[in-house]
């Protein structure tokens, strides 16, 4: 039969149930998508951890389900493995073990071994598992070890050169390797040979008791298997597991070459690599290719650059993508219409599937920490009390993307024309998110890295007479130069920088520091679309990094796009809650949206062991007074407000001081307001307001705050006057 799974799949299905090439089991019609949004339910039963984020099931599997009760190939199901014609066919004068008539390869439909039979005089057969293209696999035990279960595999075509290669390979490789997440093998033995005569050889494995990966996604949508599940933080999670099995062997100089589903078998409480027969040195171009046609690179990417690191992690992203359909949308799907968690996702697949090698990640280790960040998006958010991991990509920054909302009102806000007018939400400009945004850690093989690790947080002009003693050529001494004519306001010099650091350069356009870079010019130019743009690139190449989507967040803020914005910045605030910038930023469009309890209820979202706590308190306060579309907040609110403004640490905890002042003046402001269009009903504030709140009462409060004000704090003969001018005009009339 051939495979459906895939259109463009040319595969055959043999009688494992999976296709011999990209090794997935065919859809079924009846299969109904599962959204890859939902959650899956917490297990209910002993978990296993990856990552220190996802619990997964241990399964209980019998020792011997996967014996096959009835070992034959069906007639149709019998291929060469070899050539891929038919053999072994006929009817009742079929051949169930021969040669094939075409290219001479043996084969076997049949089963050498039986039930009891010893090999090598101390293991023990218990039945039949498998059959591949070139070998067959079966349960023994091994009984001079307490008859623990181990799988015997033998190759089938003895007499070609290939199989025999893939034979020696595996047994040179697995008996060196130690992971826990790759098949170990115990023993290399021989047998006599009851199909072809002779004597033929078996490795002796460890004997994994579960389901492949591609039987795992077949059962999971299979609607009379409601006990099986495979939702996408389940399927990150095994690919996290993989990459470290593959990260293991690449640090070894090796590469696996044959990954696919079939391949990944999940076992009660880890997942395993099996089948390493193609596994091969990375230097060595030679040996025949070995790997299922779905999952490897274009010949062409083969024949310039042979296999590499990232034509393993290619077939992971093809892996996860396969795995994935149904419970994720097609490319079709514009991405503002997903989860953030589900974009990162198609995106962490899309960069891991690149046309080009050299837009891959480029270490196992790289794609799996971005496989991470994506896992904390799409799980449940964690505690507020627990402390986010950090970023192996960018360093934290303590800026807050803030222009006035969490600050108290400067003097000027009464004392100049402007000042009244000044909006109370705070959205910074744009230069001056490109200093505060966080900065990209220093690449490590980069000669400066260790020095710039010791320069350490310097005013700008101080960090460049640091860099200007690093002498040699750096692209990181290059980058941080930029950022810092950034902060001094000098692009001409900061674009120098960048250029000097792209000439230093093997590929510029793989280099997502040098695109990031170019976003911050931008904003720093007031570019704010062209800086989205470049954003958005860096977003594709660090899928599961918070710094992309915060600058992302702000550009959409900027350009008026308040959906994206909110729909970024909300994805930013649920994993981080350190990144108070989000807050403040969601904080901003809900009030925009005359959402005030959406606004206090994001800023008081801000930790206790955040820096920025005490800045979001006095943000809920002034967003609790503002005005918002045509009317003043109402009694309620100003109660509030009166209510945290009492519980302020300002100006050293002092009662009195300048700060508690001026606070204290916008709020009586705002309730005067209040009181001026519908009365004083409703209005408390612990005696603020007066005793009983009147227009009068708060007329004589106000006036005197400006008069306390004009006292304190005037710093010249003009803001006196006009402080006492703001006193009289409200203070109320009074008969001479």
């Amino acid at each position: 039969m051939r495979c459906t799974r895939t259109p463009d799949c040319t595969g055959t299905v043999d009688e494992t149930g999976f296709c011999d090439r990209c090794g997935l089991a065919p859809r079924r019609a009846d299969r109904s998508p599962r959204p890859g949004s939902e959650p899956a339910p917490p297990p209910a039963g002993p978990t296993w951890r990856v990552a220190d984020l996802v619990s997964l099931p241990v399964l209980v599997f019998p020792t011997d389900q996967r014996v096959r009760r009835d070992p034959a190939v069906p007639e149709h199901q019998r291929f060469c493995a070899h050539c891929g014609g038919p053999v072994g066919r006929g009817g009742e004068d079929r051949l169930d073990h021969g040669y094939c008539g075409r290219c001479q390869t043996p084969f076997a439909f049949v089963p050498d071994l039986r039930h009891g039979d010893r090999v090598a005089d101390q293991y023990e057969v218990v039945g039949y598992l498998a059959r591949g293209g070139l070998g067959q696999v079966y349960l023994a035990k091994d009984t001079h070890l307490d008859d623990n279960p181990v799988a015997l595999k033998r190759l089938i075509d003895k007499t070609n050169r290939h199989a025999l290669r893939v034979e020696v390979s595996e047994r040179r490789y697995l008996t060196t390797l130690d992971h826990p997440a790759i098949v170990r093998i115990f023993n290399f033995v021989t047998a006599p040979d009851r199909l072809f005569g002779g004597q033929t050889s078996y490795l002796v494995m460890e004997y994994l008791n579960g389901m492949s990966l591609a039987e795992l996604c077949l059962a999971a949508r299979d609607p009379a298997r409601p006990d099986v599940s495979l939702p996408l933080e389940h399927i990150l999670a095994y690919a996290h597991e993989i990459l470290a099995a593959l990260d293991y062997l690449h640090r070894r100089g090796l590469l696996y070459t044959d990954l696919h589903p079939g391949n990944v078998i999940r076992v009660a409480d880890r997942i395993k690599l099996i089948d390493l027969g193609g596994v091969r040195r990375a230097d060595d171009r030679s040996s025949p290719m070995v790997g299922t046609p779905l999952y490897r690179v274009s010949d062409r990417e083969l024949e310039t650059y042979g296999t590499t690191v990232r034509s393993d992690l290619y077939a992971v992203g093809v892996l996860l993508a396969e795995l994935s359909r149904g419970l994720v949308p097609g490319p079709e799907v514009p991405p503002g219409d997903v989860d953030v968690g589900v974009e990162s996702f198609l995106r962490l697949v899309r960069r891991a599937r690149h046309g080009r090698p050299e837009h891959r990640f480029a270490s196992a280790t790289d794609m799996s920490e971005q496989i991470k960040g994506v896992l904390h998006e799409l799980l449940p958010p964690r505690s507020v009390h627990e402390q986010p991991a950090s970023s192996t990509v960018f360093a934290p920054t303590p800026a807050l993307l803030d222009a006035g909302l969490g600050t108290v009102p400067p003097l000027e806000r009464w004392t100049t024309p402007e000042g009244g007018a000044v909006h109370a939400h705070g959205r910074p400009a744009p230069a001056a998110v490109a200093t505060g945004l966080p900065v990209p850690r220093p690449v490590p093989g980069d000669p400066a890295a260790e020095f710039l690790t010791t320069v350490g947080a310097l005013d700008p002009e101080n960090l460049l007479d640091g860099l200007a003693s690093f002498d040699a050529p750096s692209v990181e001494i290059e980058l941080a130069r930029c950022r810092a004519r950034l902060e001094l306001g000098d692009p001409p010099r900061a674009w120098d920088a960048l250029t000097a650091a792209e000439k230093l350069l093997d590929d510029v356009p793989a280099d997502w520091r040098v695109t990031w870079h170019h976003a911050l010019l931008a904003l720093t130019q007031g570019d704010v679309p062209r800086a989205g743009d470049l954003f958005d690139a860096v977003y594709g190449e660090l899928p599961g990094e918070v710094a992309p989507k915060l600058a992302l967040a702000y550009c959409a803020e900027h350009v008026g796009d308040t959906v994206r914005a909110t729909r970024y910045y909300e994805a930013v605030w649920r994993r981080d809650r350190l990144t108070a910038s989000a807050a403040f930023g969601l904080a901003r469009l809900r009030l925009a949206g005359r959402n005030r309890a959406g606004a206090v209820a994001a800023l008081d979202g801000v930790p206790r062991f955040s820096r920025h706590h005490d800045t979001a308190r006095i943000a809920a306060v002034r967003a609790l007074t503002t005005r918002l579309g045509d009317g003043p907040p109402d009694a309620a609110t100003l109660n509030e407000a009166v209510r945290r403004l009492t519980e302020l640490r300002l100006d050293g905890g002092s009662p009195h001081g300048e700060a508690r002042d001026r606070l204290t003046t916008t709020v009586l402001e705002a309730a005067l307001e209040r009181v001026l269009a519908t009365g004083p009903d409703g209005l408390d504030g612990g005696g603020m307001f007066g005793d009983p709140p009147s227009e009068n009462a708060l007329r004589r409060r106000l006036a005197r705050s400006f008069r306390g004000l004009a006292r304190q704090q005037a710093r010249n003969r003009n803001d006196h006057g006009v402080l006492l001018d703001r006193a009289n005009t409200v203070r109320p009339l009074t008969l001479l």
